[in-house]
């Protein structure tokens, strides 16, 4: 997964997952417009109640990675003095690769650690002939590799995002055990994803959601909140708050 190399930033003039629109509209007698792009997604926090533990996964975002990098590269300097093993690993790193892109040098290139990040189980919605039940039941077989029937999803709530995307966003909770486990998942290869499936047991869970240095998403951090609000009582077991 953490094996990234061959990067290269080019504009995007067409994408079969993004589509972007411009409103115009008036707010109170003054004309603005709006640059979004319109998208739906399903998520599912998954409990495993054989092993009581949170079931995620963990992938390579691209635009995580891009966005540390570009925060890398503003970074001041160091001003502390060299060693001379320092100022020898220096050397070394000015003579790896070429340029990368654009005249980058491939030594400047973030390991690819830097855009792995912990999320819900989820997936775009792009079914019309299925249910967002139905299309949240696919995505847990496919990344995650567990067969629950849709009538067992119970859907937490629904969002929408602000900014550039706007999107919707409907979250559900699945319990499974491991009879439910069929596959390994790991997502569908030919739709190029490539993911780890990760278990967070739950008397860790909330130390695992506050901790800044794990990189999640805030589907994670609420899922888990949620959980300890309304379904930890059942299975008498902290959460760790």
């Amino acid at each position: 997964m953490e094996e990234i190399n061959n990067i290269e930033v080019v504009p995007c003039t067409e994408s079969d997952y993004l589509k972007p629109f411009r409103v115009h509209y008036s707010q109170n007698g003054t004309k603005k417009s709006w640059d979004f792009m319109r998208t739906h997604d399903v998520s599912v926090l998954i409990f495993n109640t054989t092993s009581h533990c949170f079931v995620l996964v963990k992938q390579f975002r691209p635009a995580v990675y891009m966005c540390e990098w570009e925060k890398a590269k503003t970074q001041p300097p160091k001003s502390a003095e060299k060693t001379e093993e320092g100022a020898a690993e220096a050397a070394t790193e000015s003579q790896e690769g070429q340029s990368a892109s654009e005249g980058e040098s491939s030594s400047q290139w973030l390991p690819a650690s830097a855009g792995v990040t912990y999320e819900l189980c989820a997936g775009l919605v792009d079914k019309p002939n299925l249910s967002l039940e139905e299309i949240a039941r696919q995505e847990v077989l496919e990344e995650c590799g567990y067969d629950v029937p849709a009538s067992k999803l119970k859907k937490i709530t629904s969002y929408s995002g602000v900014g550039v995307t706007g999107a919707k966003q409907t979250m559900f909770y699945a319990e499974v055990s491991d009879d439910n486990c069929v596959s390994p998942g790991g997502g569908e290869p030919k739709e190029g994803e490539l993911i780890e499936v990760v278990k967070v047991p739950l008397h860790e869970a909330m130390t695992f959601a506050y901790d800044e240095r794990i990189p999640k998403t805030m589907g994670v951090i609420f899922s888990f909140i949620w959980f300890h609000n309304n379904m930890s009582p059942k299975y008498k077991i902290s959460t760790n708050v």
